[in-house]
């Protein structure tokens, strides 16, 4: 197959500081768009993935799955896209397409596995899939989402996995006007589930262990804090909440949120901490309640999410880095020093 060489950024190894690497890209197929990249946002999983934590990443790996950029070549077959499109690409590249999941819209769920944006069998190339840090992507169309031009570009890249991975469950779980919705944790994908919950018509309460954050989860739309560390201000939202959506990555009490849902509400999780989590049966037989998780969302209705923020003015709250700032901004990420999401400008890669 003809390929052609591009600037790229990652590693080789576990413990090596991510650089330039020159990767090969595919040439455009039949029903394939060429995206140039403008900017990729930094997710944690980028981090995991390039330090081998979860013990699956095959070298070199290239990372990054929330990629804005502008469509430069489309195949002879393309009917969705066309040269000069703003154009997004998530978590997935492809699936099976014929699986009960796949032609439900659930891609992400496909049953003999999806094709990852990065470090996922290429079964083009051979070889692992590369992702976002680099110069520019070839991508199946039906993969591919658009973009608005009405938000500013940067701040939309985080959409493509923060800004579905907190949709998907809100809709999923009919968020609306009329409830009372609990967001847990501010971060990444905190924040923008505080905006989501909020532009869906909910009254939100979000949980916090740190009072600094207060003011800005007010900012963000926040209608209520809450200090989880404080019994009295937990207390007072016992069985009050119609859904809670958890965003923590770390060890935490689930518990202590269950006891805030009315009957048949729902917890659902989107943080991924590396440690089980105990729950005590009781929390979930008292109310008839449900501890749930969710994983991004299918093309669809990441299509539709992008959609929806365009309609309503959403973006990730964002600090835009070049290329040399990444292994830093891996670091800071660690500390939680970010507000919320770091974002690659890709015209640094020269």
């Amino acid at each position: 197959m003809e390929t052609k060489n591009i600037k790229a950024f990652g590693t080789e190894a576990a413990e090596a500081p991510l650089q330039t690497l020159d990767i090969q890209r595919r040439a455009v197929l039949a029903h394939d768009v060429e995206i140039e990249i403008l900017y990729c946002g930094i997710c944690h999983s980028d981090l995991h993935s390039a330090r081998n934590e979860w013990h699956g990443t095959i070298y070199p790996i290239v990372p990054g799955h929330e990629i804005v950029g502008r469509i430069t070549k489309v195949g002879d077959h393309v009917k969705g896209f066309k040269v000069g499109d703003l154009a997004g690409v998530g978590c997935m590249v492809d699936s099976c397409r014929e699986c009960e999941h796949c032609k439900d819209g659930l891609e992400q769920f496909c049953d003999p596995g999806n094709t990852l944006t990065f470090n996922s069998p290429d079964v083009h190339l051979g070889g692992q899939t590369f992702g976002g840090y680099s110069q520019s992507i070839v991508v199946d169309e039906n993969y591919v989402l658009h973009v608005s031009d009405k938000l500013d570009l940067a701040g939309v890249a985080p959409l493509l996995c923060a800004g579905i991975t907190t949709y998907s469950p809100l809709k999923h779980w009919k968020v609306g006007p009329g409830q009372k919705v609990g967001i847990v944790g501010i971060g990444g994908l905190g924040h923008m589930g505080i905006k989501l919950a909020k532009a869906m018509g909910a009254h939100v309460v979000v949980f916090t262990t740190s009072l600094s954050k207060t003011e800005d989860a007010k900012r963000l739309g926040a209608d209520e804090v809450v200090l989880s560390t404080d019994p009295e201000q937990m207390a007072k939202h016992a069985k009050s909440l119609n859904f809670i959506l958890d965003c923590v990555s770390a060890e935490h009490n689930i518990d202590s949120y269950l006891n805030l849902l009315k009957v048949d509400g729902t917890l659902t999780l989107v943080g991924a901490p590396m440690e089980p989590l105990p729950v005590t049966s009781f929390s979930l037989l008292l109310g008839r309640r449900s501890f749930a998780g969710s994983n991004i969302g299918g093309i669809a209705e990441t299509q539709e999410m992008l959609d929806f923020c365009a309609e309503h003015n959403i973006t990730a709250d964002i600090e835009i880095i070049g290329v040399d700032e990444v292994n830093d901004a891996y670091e800071r990420l660690l500390k939680g020093d970010i507000k919320y999401r770091f974002v690659i400008d890709m015209a640094s890669l020269k």
